[in-house]
């Protein structure tokens, strides 16, 4: 079996999309759309830990890798994600290297990290496989890294070369407002930093990832060097629909008079 980590390194082009609800059914439903990944998101999501337990199976019955972007770069966040059994962990505001390797840390077990050790948990299927999930952990879980600053930029090519780094992800509204240009995505100055992103990340021979809001980005993002690619959030697929079909309907609609 080939694992999401493995296909990460060797270049495929990954396909994916935020989950932002915190709902297990919206989880399930983007996890058999085609995606190959799906970031449950705590960070800015609607989901707490127990919604993202919920999540998290759902999304396991699916062929889906279910990743879960955590809310800040704390060790306590990373194994109570993993432990429930996400499948990587996307970090925000990763800006250094001693910051990449303090993630890199709390991914990994004891001696190689400070990942705290239970084995009764979803990831070891509740104590029958802790072993095996031990041993296989550092090899299968994936590390995203958010690059979301200027000092971030700067860094890349660092922060890449970080042992256990697998991806740097570009969240490009943060980004663009650190760079003082609030989703200025297409002026000069961010798109050098996106180059300069996809390419400390390929020197290092690590992946480039990046959050996309329309379709029409996606060619651009590739050419530039970006293999692991998420569109839109589930959210924003709902608000799409329902908006558009409240659009259809509005002609036909009762008008309220005074």
């Amino acid at each position: 079996m080939k694992f999401i980590q493995d296909r990460v390194a060797a270049g495929e082009l990954l396909t994916g999309c935020f989950c932002t609800m915190g709902s297990t059914v919206s989880a399930e439903i983007t996890g058999h759309a085609g995606f190959d990944f799906l970031v449950l998101d705590t960070e800015h999501g609607a989901g707490d830990q127990e919604t993202l337990y919920g999540q998290l199976q759902a999304v396991s019955s699916t062929p889906a890798v279910a990743l879960v972007r955590i809310a800040w770069n704390d060790r306590t966040r990373f194994k109570r994600a993993l432990d429930a059994g996400a499948e990587g962990i996307m970090v925000p505001y990763v800006s250094s290297a001693s910051e990449a390797a303090a993630a890199v840390a709390a991914m990994r077990y004891p001696p190689a990290g400070i990942r705290g050790v239970a084995s009764y948990v979803r990831a070891a299927r509740f104590g029958a496989e802790f072993a095996e999930y031990r041993a296989r952990s550092d090899k299968e879980l994936l590390t995203v890294l958010q690059i979301e600053t200027a000092d971030g930029v700067h860094a890349a090519a660092e922060i890449a070369a970080i042992d256990g780094v697998d991806v740097l992800f570009v969240g490009p509204g943060d980004l663009s407002f650190s760079m003082g240009m609030p989703w200025q995505i297409e002026h000069p100055d961010f798109v050098d930093a996106l180059v300069r992103i996809a390419d400390g990340a390929r020197s290092a021979g690590k992946a480039a990832g990046i959050l996309l809001q329309t379709a029409d980005q996606i060619p651009a993002a590739i050419e530039r060097g970006y293999t692991f690619i998420a569109l839109g959030a589930d959210g924003g697929y709902v608000a799409a629909g329902a908006g558009a079909a409240a659009a259809a309907l509005a002609p036909y609609r009762t008008k309220e008079t005074d």
